[in-house]
């Protein structure tokens, strides 16, 4: 009984370690440059970084903000914005390590990177709103509590990143574990933007009581909550009353 304990501690052991040492390349799963060549391209420069922007439409007055989920490749979202946002200009930020910008994912990094993709739309537009998916609703709401954002949408988004990990590790201490903790309820509260969340009812990654918990944190405001029925994490976008939501709450 005694060598089954320490084949089961050892395993314990390493597979912890795994989740450490790796967590970053689990959390972060850069899609390589899309060649497209049909969409306008900017860039903004962070301090160690260029990162890619994605442009769809013009306007002189509202714009807004498109940040992904961990391995979405942002480019396929221009069509159909294009078609229910015809009076926006549409920014799909390629991260860092994504889709032909350069540098290294991490929490930190895309939370400044996301401030400086807000200033630089922010000079040319008069109105700013901000989508983030799954991965990027964390850095949206980030985003939406130190600037002055329009409207915010929040597509499948979880309360955290670390009550996410903890659900799928729970023999694991995660909140000494992870370093990218995406704690969005600590920033709704300074929210002050109107709020759609747009959760996927047959989500199993980020169950719908992930996002009802981040919708009741945002408390200095207004928020719409709509979940989209048989719908899962990854195909909630295939539904037409995902777009419809969306752009309704979007378009003024």
């Amino acid at each position: 009984m005694l060598w089954l304990l320490k084949v089961g501690l050892l395993a314990y052991a390493g597979f912890g370690a795994l989740l450490y040492f790796g967590q970053r390349s689990m959390m972060y799963l850069p899609v390589g440059e899309n060649p497209a060549d049909d969409l306008s391209v900017e860039w903004v420069s962070a301090d160690d970084a260029r990162l890619k922007l994605w442009v769809v439409g013009e306007s002189a007055d509202h714009a807004v903000i498109y940040f992904g989920g961990n391995a979405e490749d942002v480019y396929f979202n221009a069509a159909p914005l294009r078609q229910r946002l015809p009076g926006a200009s549409v920014y799909l930020v390629n991260y860092r390590g994504y889709g032909g910008s350069s540098g290294e994912p991490s929490e930190a990094a895309l939370f400044a990177d996301a401030l400086r993709v807000f200033d630089h739309v922010a000079a040319r537009h008069a109105r700013v709103s901000v989508v983030g998916r799954s991965l990027g609703s964390g850095v949206a709401t980030f985003l939406a509590a130190q600037r002055e954002v329009h409207r915010l949408v929040l597509v499948t988004p979880p309360d955290s990143a670390l009550a996410i990990a903890q659900r799928l590790y729970p023999v694991y201490p995660m909140r000494l574990m992870l370093k990218d903790r995406f704690e969005s309820t600590r920033h709704a509260a300074t929210v002050r933007a109107p709020v759609l969340v747009l959760v996927a009812a047959d989500d199993t990654l980020i169950p719908p009581q992930h996002s009802r918990r981040l919708a009741e944190s945002f408390t200095s405001t207004v928020v719409q909550y709509t979940e989209i029925s048989d719908a899962g994490h990854n195909d909630i976008g295939s539904d037409p009353g995902y777009w419809e939501s969306l752009a309704g709450f979007l378009v003024d």
